[in-house]
């Protein structure tokens, strides 16, 4: 038996129409498929109707998979490829497999000899990248900060060094109800020449990509709202 095609699906970073920032042959993909791989069903309803999805909901397959599923797990993932399915993989936000979950799933279809097609959308750690003016040629992206206040100033203060001693873009989100106390952290704690650039609610009306230095965004006594955001170091 043929296997099924794996396709990972980018969603979008907030409330916008989705031919705005997906491709016309995405979107057909989307309404081609009746198998699906979600974080959350209600919210992959909600983009699959937004996308034009027309398929009966109560006839479509959904795989939930995410931070609460078990690895041991994932064979049940690849059945319906395995059974000639295509099925799409999506994400809860942006890009699948890039500061969300599914690369496990894509690595256990690989293994299996399924066909993976990675597809073209919005990616706010590559957005904001673009927007910075920051080194795109390397860079590096680590996800969420620690917590705890003095863990995340010794990891502060390991990403400007690196940034400076690498020449390297130093990339890394925050759950936007804690935007406050990173921001808050970044300047209390990085060199005033440093650049901090932070982009809020990529591909929305309501964006906005602000660059400065350390001593000018203490100088402006900035409040940050609580929206989603990603934050850049560079030199």
């Amino acid at each position: 038996m043929k296997h099924g095609t794996l396709y990972l699906i980018p969603s979008l970073l907030g409330d916008t129409d989705p031919e705005d920032v997906l491709p016309r042959k995405v979107l057909e993909i989307i309404h081609s498929l009746n198998t699906f791989i979600v974080e959350e069903i209600r919210n992959a309803r909600r983009f699959l109707r937004k996308a034009g999805f027309a398929g009966n909901f109560e006839k479509t397959r959904f795989l939930i998979f995410n931070e609460h599923s078990r690895r041991d797990d994932l064979s049940l993932f690849i059945t319906p490829l395995l059974q000639g399915t295509d099925t799409g993989l999506i994400s809860e936000a942006g890009t699948p497999c890039i500061a969300d979950p599914g690369a496990e799933i894509v690595e256990i279809a690989r293994q299996s000899g399924i066909r993976v097609v990675p597809l073209t959308g919005p990616s706010s750690i590559l957005l904001a990248l673009m927007a910075s003016g920051f080194n795109g040629q390397n860079f590096a992206f680590h996800g969420y900060l620690p917590i705890d206040r003095k863990d995340r100033q010794r990891r502060i203060r390991e990403l400007e060094r690196s940034a400076v001693e690498r020449d390297q873009t130093q990339l890394f989100i925050e759950t936007p109800y804690r935007n406050k106390a990173l921001f808050e952290a970044l300047i209390q704690t990085c060199q005033p020449s440093t650049r901090l650039c932070i982009a809020m609610d990529l591909t929305l009306e309501s964006e906005s990509i602000d660059v400065c230095t350390i001593k000018e965004w203490r100088s402006m006594h900035a409040q940050l709202p609580k929206k989603p955001a990603i934050f850049l170091l560079y030199r």
